[in-house]
Parts: structure tokens; sequence; C-alpha cells
């Protein structure tokens, strides 16, 4: 990382802009301006992957949502359509439509794109599930399939994905591995196997591990920091570590230096730290001072994302609350995102363009 941007960052520890930065709708600054008034992506340069969670549907139907995944951001993850469920709904038929469709769309916009995801205990196909259920298909056959999905997505999007989360959500909240399918039914290997095969399918893709409640140095985090050591041992192609980034302003977060030292014991390991899925929730209805708590939680990710040393990419899951996953999942929270449902500015995303600008 470049010096400036890490001693800008250590100032934004003490020091926030977003509170002088022109309000939603003024003026666009003068081309050459050095106003923190711009696009993320314009400010973040070369410097970091700024990235969003893309919902196909909302892409596909809302001009205003495409344009802003466009002018906005330098890397989009596709938010559902990699999922298994999606892309093989029906056993042996492979769709790839949603997901290549996105991957144009990152073309033409000159975006990187991160692949999620490979092996989860989630929005797995009913076929796949209901077969271990039910016995008929066992653990020879389980391996086999898994094997053959990583290969098949992997190698359809071969030397077009910059990252993969290979392994999503592995450890619990107790740092054991969590229990899931894949671990009852094929033990602890399935997660070397996936790299290996991960990297077989697309040797130039960043295979990552990937999850949530590890911003901070805790037992989850120590837990995967333990696996990370061990799969290395294996000579397994583990390239990176991503923490999710899903915060709610009721448990408070932590501090930028925090999120930076955490990320420095798998730097040290050789590999690569990303924020991979940011999002700072809250207790409906919304006020000022959620709202600048918010930012705050914003801000101390993306400063402990530039304060270490090979964090290269920054992405939030999804930037405006007209499309926020979080209403449905958490009742009576939401508002997570950078940009309301109208698409107007929030403090928090004012708040990554002064971090950003500052860290240039």
């Amino acid at each position: 990382m470049k010096v400036s941007r890490v001693a800008a960052a250590g100032l934004l520890a003490a020091a926030s802009l977003y509170s002088v930065l022109p309000a939603a709708g003024s003026p666009a600054p003068a081309a050459g301006s050095s106003s923190p008034d711009r696009p993320l992506r314009e400010l973040a340069g070369r410097q970091l992957l700024i990235g969003t969670a893309v919902d196909h549907a909302a892409y596909t139907s809302d001009a205003t949502y495409r344009a802003r995944v466009g002018t906005e951001f330098n890397s989009i993850t596709a938010e559902n359509v990699m999922k298994w469920e999606v892309v093989e709904p029906e056993r042996g038929q492979l769709d790839f439509s949603a997901a290549d469709e996105l991957m144009t769309a990152a073309r033409r916009n000159g975006q990187q794109v991160r692949g999620h995801t490979l092996v989860w205990h989630n929005q797995l196909p009913a076929w796949l599930t209901q077969g271990v259920e039910s016995g008929d298909i066992d653990a020879t056959e389980l391996r086999g399939i898994l094997r053959r999905h990583i290969i098949d997505e992997v190698g359809h999007f071969r030397g077009r994905i910059h990252q993969w989360d290979v392994a999503n959500e592995v450890i619990d909240d107790n740092g054991q591995l969590r229990d899931t399918i894949w671990l009852r039914e094929l033990g602890p290997g399935y997660i070397a196997d996936a790299f290996r095969w991960a990297h077989q399918a697309d040797p130039r893709a960043k295979l990552f591990l990937n999850d949530y409640n590890v911003e901070g140095i805790s037992a989850k985090s120590d837990a995967y920091l333990a696996l990370a050591r061990d799969l290395l041992r294996q000579r397994v192609p583990v390239h990176g570590f991503g923490a999710q980034g899903h915060y709610g302003v009721q448990y408070g977060f932590h501090s930028a230096s925090e999120v930076a030292a955490n990320f420095a014991r798998f730097e040290k390991l050789g590999l690569e730290t990303a924020v991979t899925e940011a999002d700072v929730r809250m207790i409906m209805p919304t006020d000022n001072v959620k709202l600048q708590a918010q930012a705050q939680g914003y801000s101390v990710l993306l400063q402990g994302c530039l304060l270490a040393r090979r964090c290269n990419s920054f992405t939030v899951w999804g930037f405006t609350d007209k499309y926020s996953w979080v209403p449905g999942w958490f009742e009576g929270e939401g508002a997570a995102n950078l940009l309301d449902e109208n698409f107007a500015a929030k403090p928090a995303y004012r708040e990554l363009q002064a971090v950003l600008a500052l860290a240039r």
C-alpha cells in the first residue's frame, strides 16, 4: 500500500469530512477538481478495487441502479446469480445466462469481478440437499458432485474472475468448523479439496476464505488463522482472507486499527485480504444519530483495509436501500446501504468519499 493512503487513513481516525461535503444533488465538480465529491471508483483510482454486490433483477430493470453500478464502482460481485441453486437448478443442467450478462456489463464498464460463492451451506439446489437427505446421494457421489460443480463453474469463467470466494462461512461463531452437509458427509478435507479444484480450473484466479464476524481479532478469526496456516502447510492454493463486514449500529464496531491488526495476521502468512460484503444496518426508523453511527461503521472498515498492506478490495453488499437484503433477514432492521431508497447519498457515502480522497 502507498504510504500516502496509510497516513491519510490514520488521520481519518481522528477527523471526518463527510459533514462538510456538498449535499446530494450539488453541482458536479469541474474536471480536474480536487473535490472529494466524485464517484467512489474515481477517488479509489488504482490503489483499491471498490466494489458492490449486484442484484441482477435490479440491474436489468432499473436504469438508475444500472448507471450507478457503472459510475461508482470498479469491481462487482454477483449477489446471487453465481450461487449453486441458480447455476444448476436441475442436476446436470447448467445455466450461466444471468451471470454471463453481469460479466458482459463488467467488461463494458471496465470492472473487475469477484466470484461468489463456490462452497456454502446455503442456497444449494433442492435436488442436492434432498438427495443427500434421502440417502440417494452418498458421500462418494457427493464429493464427485462438488468437484464437478467447482470445475464447471470456475472453468466457465476461467480468466475472467479476479477473486473467488471459495469456502464461505465454514467456521461457526464458536470457532469450530460449521456443522454443514459438507462437513457431515465429506469431513474437514472438503475445504482443501475445494481450493485445489478451483485452482485446477483457473490457476490465475485468487482464491479466498470468506466469512462474517471476523473483522477483528476473536475466537472465530483465530480459527480462520489456524485453518489458513493448516491449508498452507498442506500446500493448498489459498490466496486470500475475506472479512464480510456485516455490521449493525446497535452492536458497535471495531476500530480501524483493530481491523488492520487482524488483517496483518493473515498477510504475514502471505495472503491477500479484502472487505467483501460491507453493510451497516440499523433498527428502524432511521435518525441522524444512527446515520452518523452508520458512517463510522463503514469508515472503520475502509480505513482498516487501507491501513493493511495487502488489502486490495473493498466491496459493499449493495449500495442502495431500495434493493437491500437486510429487511428480509433482520426483522425491524434496514437502511444498511450507502444510498437511500431514492439513490440519495447518506452520511456513509460521504464518509467513504472523504476516506478515499485523503488516501490518494
